[in-house]
């Protein structure tokens, strides 16, 4: 059975390549904005037809589809944006550029009559430079090229921080293919990104999750990461390092130097990346923390029972927001949920309505005056419960019925 993921390793190109680097992140930044002028124009053209009573079919159709933007593209870019072709750019990076907007707009459109789950994606919008350098091809254009360099299309062989023989070798006897590559910018550095369509067979048996492992409920909060009770009475807390606020005083130093700097300058620029490297940093140290918690997790509970959050309605607490927007609460469930595929375990998850902080574990009954304030609470029935530990204890417990039940 073949899995999707990702691959990413950082680049270290040469002066020059991160020059190229940098015209391709361009050239995709203009495509885009391209095929956004003339959704937008073709929608204008409609708008004046009807007030000329043209209708149906007779409008001027929008050309919402890859293959219409990119026709548009070919006809018009050897006028409009010559350089393009002098200066001898890829021709991939268009195509996926054409790609990345027709999706939005499919997105939008699917979001907007109800196809889409999840948060209401808006209209797209125009793509600047200060919303980062990122661009794409299509398949396996860009690809390695042996452990320590990755061959990339109209830029040429460029070296890697890092060793990939874990993919070179998965390449090399079939075990994976390279499906789409992203290449990216962030605080002055590069990494490229590899969608793999692999065979993790061999890889999910030798870390599958032992046949005595515990079922666990994990009860997530601000003040503990996560409170895990395991069914054999074991509890476990585990605390998350909160980067964002750990650096908010680096961050204010680096946003002010910012500030203070002439804009446009070159000491503006420098400055840019500092503090662009302090973000990346935060990012860094709270993305490590979610995989390792998330891989261990998946690994030695062979059952994960988790309560259903509406982070976004908790980030509306001002006084709270920042603090949960540290914590990663949605990557957390994310990650958990595809790892437990792939080693064994399996991830439940209660109703977003099930009162696993109010309900007390002995005798069922519903707290309904329990406030965040309050960490400790005593039931009628004479039981003290630590409100953590006892959602937790919940959570396995409604896990352990449905399963029965099923």
């Amino acid at each position: 059975m073949t899995h999707r993921q990702g691959f990413r390793v950082e680049l270290d190109p040469t002066f020059a390549q991160r020059a190229r680097l940098g015209q391709h992140a361009g050239l995709s930044r203009v495509v885009e904005n391209f095929c956004l002028e003339k959704v937008k124009a073709a929608f204008d053209q409609r708008e004046a037809e009807r007030s000329y009573g043209v209708s149906g079919k007779d409008l001027t159709p929008v050309p919402w589809s890859a293959p219409a933007l990119e026709r548009l593209w070919r006809l018009e870019h050897s006028t409009r944006y010559p350089w393009f072709s002098e200066d001898g750019l890829s021709s991939r990076v268009p195509k996926e550029a054409c790609r990345v907007r027709a999706v939005g707009f499919k997105n939008f459109f699917d979001s907007r009559g109800g196809k889409r789950k999840g948060k209401k994606a808006g209209f797209p919008g125009w793509r600047r430079r200060k919303h980062g350098s990122r661009f794409r091809y299509d398949a396996d254009r860009a690809a390695p090229a042996g452990v320590r360099a990755v061959k990339v299309p109209g830029v040429g062989k460029v070296r890697t921080c890092e060793d990939m023989s874990w993919l070179t070798e998965r390449l090399a006897d079939g075990r994976a293919r390279v499906i789409g590559p992203t290449v990216k910018e962030a605080a002055g550095r590069w990494w490229i990104s590899f969608q793999v369509e692999i065979d993790r067979g061999d890889l999910n048996e030798r870390r599958s999750v032992p046949a005595g492992a515990p079922a666990c409920g994990i009860d997530v909060g601000v003040k503990t990461f996560a409170t895990i009770v395991d069914d054999d009475g074991a509890v476990t807390e585990i605390h998350a390092p909160q980067p964002l606020k750990a650096a908010l005083r680096k961050l204010r130093k680096a946003s002010k130097a910012v500030a203070r700097k002439r804009r446009g300058s070159a000491n503006q620029a420098k400055a840019v990346q500092r503090l662009a490297r302090v973000h990346l940093e935060v990012a860094n140290q709270r993305a490590d923390f979610l995989h390792k918690t998330t891989t261990d997790l998946a690994r030695t509970k062979r059952a994960v029972a988790v309560e259903t959050l509406n982070v976004t309605g908790m980030i509306a607490n001002r006084r709270l927001a920042r603090a949960i927007s540290d914590l990663g609460f949605g990557e957390f469930f994310r990650q958990l949920a595809y790892k437990a595929d792939w080693y064994g375990s399996a991830v439940w998850v209660a109703s977003r309505w099930f009162p696993s902080s109010r309900l007390c574990g002995g005798c069922g009954t519903i707290n309904r005056d329990l406030t965040l304030a309050d960490r400790v609470w005593a039931c009628g029935c004479g039981l003290t419960h630590d409100r953590d530990v006892n959602a937790a204890g919940n959570l396995l417990a409604a896990m352990k019925l449905d399963q029965q039940a099923a």
